[in-house]
């Protein structure tokens, strides 16, 4: 155990349990006033959590891995459920029903204020801010708190902006990584001549077109543009837009660009766009973050040969950088809750998940050597050393209804776009009447 840490976590337990008790303290419990742990046994021994998340698949046992590292350390015992896609959907009867999860992990900083204000989160201890405030710069803090109150630790990073592609594609048909849009462009071209697919698209899986479109738009229209777009300070109707989808139904638009054209794009989701990449190889490429990695490896392919990724090409003045993130809140007055929120914030929690594929940590002192591969520790330093253009995921901003709910909002808006690409007019009128719902 890393020295300070016993320390730190029987006064988090300590925090915890005060609060429970809903009545207001005018004075903290210190670590020495708990009563310390028996002999031979750990902080949390017998102590039972309940955590949620998306994770499924190789994500999921990777996740398990750390969970497993915090349960060696403290002698707590964690069980995982799976929220699926719809974190909502998942968390809404349950926050309902009064039986939540100890702590969920949610896919949009945006869940943070909407739940914040159904009083369905707890405030992190000061252990916790604390270990945030070592570890993190400002920004992320920010978009793990809601009205200026910390409830959240952004625990995991994407890096969005990358192409993924299959070497032997590109070797065969003679193509280069692309740095323009146009470029991109020309190259599906030359692909799709040599008698393979361009992209495959994940059309099923209505955030991966949301990404897609976030890298155009920030790319094209700008920072300052992106950040009005996504408070909805602008309309869907802006001419901004319009350029956007215009570029991206240059490729979504061509038949033969997209594996199986846009009915099969449709019908094929994350992660079985990257399988169509290095498995049955229908397609060269695949736009999607770092975490593709872990799929790709499944795939059987070796990150750095044969996948290998290029930054989103500029389609405007900007070189795009999207970063997503996941956000750990505790559900439930737990000591254990804020235990694990601790640990998941801190260097050493950090360290246990970089190690392994498809992760990246927006925590400072977690030092990139830790990453599995060479690829992987260029993306983690871009990630801590992000400027002033870097923009968070400008779905997992907005209010679930509109930015993260399959089947409806963006998503679904977008996923009628890629059916009819021509149709730009219809695709903006139905993304602003899908806002106005959702913002109002």
């Amino acid at each position: 155990m890393r020295k300070g840490s016993a320390a730190a976590i029987l006064a988090g337990l300590a925090v915890a349990v005060a609060a429970c008790g809903n009545a207001p303290t005018t004075t903290q419990p210190t670590a020495s006033e708990s009563a310390p742990p028996a002999a031979g046994e750990k902080a949390l021994q017998g102590v039972k959590l309940e955590v949620a998340a998306k994770w499924t698949g190789a994500e999921q046992k990777n996740f398990e891995q750390v969970l497993k590292a915090f349960s060696d350390k403290t002698g707590a015992e964690v069980t995982y459920a799976s929220t699926g896609e719809d974190t909502g959907a998942y968390l809404g009867p349950r926050i309902q029903g009064k039986n939540p999860p100890d702590v969920a992990i949610l896919p949009q900083p945006g869940l943070v204020q909407q739940y914040a204000d159904q009083d369905a989160l707890k405030p992190l201890t000061d252990a916790v801010t604390k270990e945030i405030d070592t570890n993190y710069t400002p920004y992320w803090k920010e978009l793990g708190s809601a009205d200026g109150k910390p409830y959240g630790v952004l625990i995991k990073a994407a890096h969005k902006s990358l192409v993924w592609y299959r070497a032997q594609a590109f070797d065969d048909a003679g193509v280069q990584p692309a740095t323009t849009w146009d470029e991109l462009v020309k190259a599906s071209q030359t692909l799709a001549d040599s008698g393979t697919a361009a992209l495959s698209l994940c059309g099923a899986s209505g955030w991966t077109l949301t990404d897609l479109f976030e890298n155009v738009y920030l790319s094209s229209a700008g920072p300052e543009n992106y950040d009005k777009l996504s408070k909805h300070e602008i309309p869907w109707t802006d001419p901004s837009v319009a350029t956007a989808l215009e570029k991206i139904g240059q490729i979504v638009g061509k038949k033969e660009f997209v594996a199986g054209g846009s009915s099969g794009a449709l019908q094929t989701d994350f992660p079985s766009c990257v399988s169509e990449v290095y498995s049955t190889k229908k397609a060269a490429m695949v736009i999607e973050a770092d975490f593709v990695a872990v799929e790709a490896v499944q795939s059987g392919a070796k990150v750095g040969e044969q996948a290998k990724y290029f930054p989103f090409p500029k389609v405007g003045d900007t070189a795009p950088v999207v970063l997503g993130g996941d956000v750990a809140v505790a559900m439930k007055d737990s000591p254990g809750a804020m235990a694990l929120l601790q640990f998941l914030a801190s260097k050493e929690g950090g360290e246990v998940w970089a190690k392994l594929p498809g992760y990246l940590s927006p925590n400072k002192n977690v030092s990139p050597d830790n990453y599995p591969d060479e690829l992987t520790k260029q993306l983690g330093q871009t990630i801590v050393s992000a400027g002033d253009a870097v923009r968070y995921d400008m779905s997992d901003l907005a209010p679930s209804a509109f930015g993260g709910t399959d089947g409806k909002g963006e998503w679904k808006a977008l996923q009628d776009f890629l059916r009819n690409p021509s149709d730009i007019k219809g695709a903006q009128t139905a993304l602003e009447a899908e806002a106005k719902k959702a913002w109002k």
